[in-house]
Parts: C-alpha cells; structure tokens; sequence
C-alpha cells in the first residue's frame, strides 16, 4: 500500500530539519565543524525523503511541484529566488547568493525523473521509504539527492555569513530525462540571465564508484557522447490483416532493423577516453588492467570489444557509435495492415564524430524505402582539466579517498551540461557519493536507492568543495 506523506506534514518535516541545521549553524562555530557537519547531514537525509516525494516523473513531469519543494525552504531561509514555468506545470527555479568579481559557480540539477513501475520495486517508489539503511526512491541516483546536496551547500554558505569570493548559484531545472528543452533549454534562450557570469558549474554524470573487490574510483565527468534520436519510417499499401502481402510497411521496417542490429560501428579510441581506460586499469584487476593500459592495441583484438561489452556495457559505449532500438509504432488495430510503420532509435555517438555523417550512415543501412528522421542532436563540446574547479574536485576527492583513482571521464549518456558548453561555460559532472557498482543498475532501473551514509558523507563533503570554491 502506498503511503505519502500530506503537504502540510511535509512542510513541517521541512520546517524541523532546517530549524535544527540553522541552530547548529548559527553558533559561533558556524564553519567546518563535527556539530554542523552532523546536523547538515542529518537534514539532508529528511530533506531527501520529502524530496523523493514529490512526483516529478516525466513525462509529464509537473516539475513545479519541485518549485514549490524548493521554495518553501528558501523561504525559511529568506534567500531570495527567482522561478519561471516554460510550460504549464513544468516549473524551474533558481536562486543566487552573491559574491566578488571571481566567476560564479552553478549548483545544478534536474528536478524531473523517469517514470517507475510499482511492480517490480521492493518498495513504492516514491516513497523515500528507508530500508537496509539506504533511501529508496525514484531520483535517489538521478539526481535528487545530488540536488539536495547542492541545496545544503547552498545554506551552508548563507548562514555562515562569510563574504563570498563570487556568485554561488542554486538551479532546479524540468525536463532533463526527455531532452532538457523546458528546462536548462528554454532557460537559456529565455531567462539568459539565471547565468550571467557564470564561469563554472557543477551537475550529475560524474561517477564515484566502488567495485565488488573495494576498488574505488572517481570520474570527473569532461565531456559526454551526443545523442543523436532517430526515427525510421516505412511506407506500404495497407490492408486487412488476413490478406497479407508479400510485402509491408513493418516488414520493410523489421528487415531495416534487423540490418542496423547486426551492424557494429568500428572501435576509436579518443584521447580523452585512452586517458580514462588508463586511469582506472588499475582499480579493475589483473584480467583487465595490462588491456585497459593498452586500449589502442585492445580494441583491434579478436573477441575483446565483445568481452568488453559483456563486462561493461558503459566503459565498451565509450569506444565507438551505438543505436538502441527503444520504440516501435504500427498499426492501431491488430487486424489492419499500416500504411505506415516507425521505429525510434536512441544513438549515441562519440563526441569527434560528424552528425550528419552518421545520420546518412544510418539511412545507407536502412534502405532507399526507409526514411530516416532525425528527432534530436546536439552539438559535442569539452570542459577543459587545468581549471580551478577541477583541481580541487580532484583535491578534495583524494583527501577523502586516499586509495581511489581520480580521473576526467567520458560519459556515454548525456546531461543538460551540453547547453553551457555551448556558452563556453566550464561544466563538470561530478557526484561525492560512492556508490557500488551493483547499485548503479537502479538509474532509470528498480529499487534505486542511495545508502544514508553516503547521503551524510556526501553532504559534507559537497559543502566541502563549494566553500573550497567560494570562500577566500
């Protein structure tokens, strides 16, 4: 049986986790300190929960609800904040403590998340019910508890009333999960100045990450395969469906599918990537590292992209362009021949890669009688490794973790970092929480959940890098 809380018993939980952070933060001692780390961290795992509560999944995403979520702490705060809805209900907000002259730093994440079916959850999800000692709930990995992370950073920084080197920005954006268009999208070409002097950010698609044998590792996430969304489709002469014809829009289609399945586009090793295969070959043991320090050479053996790809389907995307076959539409009636049949394909390619190139690859194989639609691109861009940011999301991450390795990642999914890319905004993915690689199977899976340690570590350390930032 599902059990929610009511908005106003929500609001009051709300109430009592900052009430008890701000006493604690408003002593004396109101930096660094064993009392406020605690009580920070003790805030965020309620402030989660609610969080986890609200029902933001996408579609239709109702992310004004997260608006409200957010609003009501600022409020309590009294941090001024700015909020505006792209579309009907699909709410973004944003708030900026100011500072000096040096470039301001964006806390961003993305309020919406992917829908999630009850039936194979071991617990409602979104409940943010806690078991095992994790937090269970749809967003836990992507990416509500990094949001509430950034927030207690955020009020971290307020309440300590020290003068701010630069702007500190807090932004919860809509619509990330389907493309980021009503979110960090439609915010830059219509509030341009949410980012005005923003020179660097902060946002999911890093990876912290502890393997089966303890092995740790940090990816800073620098750049991001594009997605390149497509649509074939087919046309035939429709009919009734005991009169089949030796030829139709589906078979037309499955025959045009089944070609783009069997075709593998050939393995590249980018420098960026080479750098990451190298940096984590040691934290992947023997039967890996001498391969992963050598991934030139690897790649070109016989049978080892198909071990990879066993192993590792994420690090084996890293190396070359890929397609999934997510959606297919045909007929409406199951005793009707279509006039027309689709296919959606989720490609993503490697971010050297020319868009139109593979688009027209992609039709090559299909077929002359399919036509090959593209739905959605972006434009590949890179954060740069010799920024103050970096280095101290490599400094930080070394103290707290003497043993893991730290390295500039690749991600083979995309996040709504590209958008400020594209501003020439240095964008870093990049997530304090050490999460098992076991866990991870819950992004957009069953049962994603995040431990409460993490969820307290993770808060101070995040406060941590922010202060490290943004305070002389």
């Amino acid at each position: 049986m599902r059990q929610f809380r009511s908005a106003a018993s929500a609001a009051v939980a709300i109430a009592v986790a900052i009430a008890v952070a701000i006493a604690v933060a408003s002593s004396p001692a109101s930096a660094q300190t064993p009392a406020a780390d605690d009580a920070l961290a003790d805030a965020s795992v309620e402030l989660l929960q609610e969080y986890l509560r609200v029902d933001t999944t996408n579609p239709p995403g109702n992310e004004s609800r997260a608006v409200d979520f957010f609003a009501r702490i600022l409020e309590l705060e009294g941090i001024p904040y700015e909020a505006a809805e792209s579309a009907p209900g699909r709410g973004n907000i944003w708030a900026r403590l100011e500072g000096g002259s040096e470039p301001a730093l964006l806390l961003l994440h993305h309020s919406d998340v992917v829908p999630a079916d009850p039936a194979f959850w071991d617990t409602p999800p979104l409940s943010g019910q806690i078991m095992d000692g994790h937090v269970y709930g749809r967003g836990a990995l992507d990416t509500k508890t990094l949001g509430i992370l950034h927030l207690q950073a955020f009020l971290a920084l307020h309440r300590s009333g020290r003068p701010l080197n630069r702007d500190v920005i807090f932004m919860a954006t809509a619509d990330e999960e389907a493309g980021g268009f009503y979110g960090v999208g439609w915010l830059v070409e219509n509030r341009p100045e949410a980012f005005e002097g923003v020179g660097f950010v902060l946002n999911e698609g890093g990876r912290t990450l502890v393997s089966e044998a303890g092995a740790k590792q940090v990816g800073i996430e620098v750049t991001q395969k594009v997605p390149v969304w497509l649509r074939l489709v087919a046309s035939g002469v429709p009919g009734h469906g005991s009169r089949p014809r030796a030829e139709s829009a589906v078979t037309k289609l499955l025959e045009a599918l089944d070609r783009i399945r069997e075709h593998e586009s050939e393995p590249r090793l980018l420098p960026v990537v080479d750098r990451y295969f190298r940096g984590i070959s040691e934290a992947r043991g023997e039967e890996w590292a001498e391969l992963f320090l050598d991934m030139a050479s690897s790649i070109r053996e016989p049978g080892f992209m198909a071990r990879l790809q066993d192993h590792d389907p994420n690090l084996a995307a890293l190396t070359r362009n890929t397609c999934s076959i997510t959606r297919l539409h045909g007929s409406g009636k199951i005793n009707v021949v279509p006039p027309t049949a689709a296919a959606e394909l989720d490609c993503r390619v490697l971010p050297d890669q020319d868009v139109g190139a593979f688009v027209a690859g992609i039709q090559r194989i299909a077929g002359e009688e399919i036509e090959a639609q593209t739905m959605m691109a972006f434009t590949p861009a890179i954060s740069p490794t010799d920024t103050y940011l970096y280095a101290t999301l490599e400094a930080v991450m070394q103290e707290r973790f003497p043993d893991a390795v730290v390295v500039p990642a690749v991600s083979s999914g995309f996040t709504d970092s590209h958008f400020l890319r594209d501003l020439g905004i240095a964008a870093y993915g990049y997530s304090p929480l050490l999460v098992p690689v076991q866990d991870q199977a819950g992004v957009h899976g069953n049962n994603e959940r995040i431990s409460i340690e993490n969820v307290r570590r993770g808060t101070q350390i995040m406060r941590q890098v922010v202060e490290r930032i943004a305070l002389d």
